[in-house]
């Protein structure tokens, strides 16, 4: 009889073990998207709800497992990704994709960790949004990776010699990258001339780049998100300077953003994983096109990843639909550092038990109004 319950229970443990999808005919998880939607960062929101929309609609098409998507605007407000982080676990969410960008993410992050509901955020990149939270995660590099990968770049390809830096000190995204770029700058001995900083509020870019021009910079170094990007743009080229630009990751879109001159981006550098020319990745931004009318970029890309890179640490975790936020939680906190994944922004990518992704960064450069590998 002892014999009999000892068989039964080992059986019992290894069916808790078995895949994700294995558990019945159709498994539904639920999972919450929270990003801006609405407002002046939407472009972005929407990108990671497009990308997560297209790898939902691949995922169940495919049968057994059946995710059910709840997208929240947040409107890039903290208090407001509170109410939408809340709105969404009240619908049935189990796992979060989000928030899209920083200072949300940071607020909702740390309501997570104390609830303890697992977070994969696509595009939130400071530390400060996985640091002491070992229930989230980023698909997207971090800050200071972002920026110590520039600084090599921009040295090792000899991309200029004096080099201006404009950033914005009311974002944490921004700085964050500044920060770390400066540091690699100095360590590789690379030639910083100007340093000027933005806000929030700021329309007039003239005062920053008439700085740089006259500080005799040859390489622009821009750690911000494109709308401001391409004021700096519009500033330069009424000055007729023209500098090699250098972007970030925050930059991709700027080529398909409303009201803007794309051919004043021409010759723009940044480091993005993901260009919508690449070959490979052109199933994707086919099927993202047909059915938004517009090219994917960088957020949508790593949105999509995201929702695949959560499906795979579900089915290495075992995990099954009747399980609790808490209980899925533990289970991919433990699953996240074995696994390894490939997908449209990066091969081979892994992470650390800090929530850290490791991935090979890119750099682009835009010619004749497409992104082309520098």
């Amino acid at each position: 009889m002892k014999k009999f319950f000892s068989l039964v229970l080992a059986l019992a443990m290894a069916l808790s073990m078995a895949s994700f999808a294995s558990a019945e005919e159709t498994t539904t998880i639920h999972i919450g998207v929270i990003g801006p939607m609405t407002g002046a960062a939407a472009v972005y929101g929407l990108a990671v709800a497009r990308g997560a929309e297209i790898a939902v609609e691949e995922i169940n098409a495919a049968g057994k497992v059946n995710i059910v998507l709840d997208v929240q605007d947040d409107e890039n407000d903290a208090e407001k990704s509170i109410n939408a982080y809340n709105a969404t676990l009240d619908k049935g969410t189990q796992v979060i994709l989000g928030c899209v960008t920083t200072t949300p993410c940071i607020a909702v992050s740390a309501q997570a960790y104390d609830e303890r509901v697992f977070m994969l955020t696509p595009s939130a990149s400071s530390l400060e949004v996985i640091a002491n939270k070992d229930n989230a995660y980023q698909v997207c590099f971090t800050d200071p990776a972002q920026g110590s990968a520039s600084a090599e770049y921009i040295f090792n390809k000899k991309v200029g010699e004096k080099v201006a830096i404009i950033y914005n000190n009311a974002d944490t995204y921004s700085t964050g990258i500044y920060q770390t770029f400066e540091s690699k700058a100095a360590e590789l001995g690379l030639d910083i001339v100007s340093v000027t900083t933005f806000t929030n509020d700021t329309t007039d870019f003239s005062v920053q780049v008439t700085e740089a021009k006259n500080a005799g910079a040859d390489v622009v170094f821009l750690p911000i998100y494109y709308t401001p990007a391409s004021q700096i743009l519009n500033a330069a080229n009424t000055m007729g300077y023209k500098p090699v630009l250098f972007g970030v990751d925050g930059m991709d879109g700027i080529l398909t953003m409303p009201g803007f001159d794309a051919s004043l981006a021409e010759g723009l550098m940044l480091m993005t994983p993901f260009s919508a020319t690449d070959e490979a990745n052109q199933a994707f931004v086919d099927a993202y096109t047909a059915a938004y009318g517009t090219e994917p970029n960088q957020f949508a890309a790593d949105a999509y990843d995201g929702v695949y890179i959560v499906k795979a640490a579900l089915e290495a975790a075992g995990c099954t639909a009747d399980m609790s936020n808490e209980e899925i939680c533990d289970a991919l906190v433990s699953a996240m550092t074995s696994l390894k994944f490939t997908g449209l922004t990066g091969t081979d990518m892994t992470w650390n038990a800090e929530g850290q992704v490791s991935k090979a960064p890119t750099a682009y450069v835009v010619k004749d109004g497409q992104y082309v590998k520098g």
